[in-house]
């Protein structure tokens, strides 16, 4: 297994909860890319090896606090995105 940050898929996860109650300007492969660039990058990583690593960092997925934090950081990136799109729209 090479080295992963196990933060993508949690990230990942949770933009999918959070645009069922947050409605986006646009919802195009790009600006969702470049929200998920934005909030991967505010938040810490968390890389690991193994499989079972892997699994003990999606399990901090239940802490309220890493939810919290990584809600606020898409609210905030889906804002500057919608301010700052970087593709022309049809």
């Amino acid at each position: 297994m090479a080295v992963f940050n196990a933060m993508e898929t949690i990230v990942i996860n949770m933009y999918d909860e959070f645009t069922k109650s947050y409605e986006l300007k646009c919802d195009c492969t790009k600006c969702k890319e470049d929200i998920l660039a934005l909030v991967l990058n505010k938040i810490p990583p968390r890389y690991t090896s193994s499989e079972k690593g892997q699994l003990f960092i999606k399990g901090m997925y239940i802490n309220s606090q890493l939810q919290s934090d990584v809600m606020r950081e898409l609210m905030e990136a889906a804002t500057i995105v919608a301010d700052q799109h970087h593709h022309v729209e049809e």
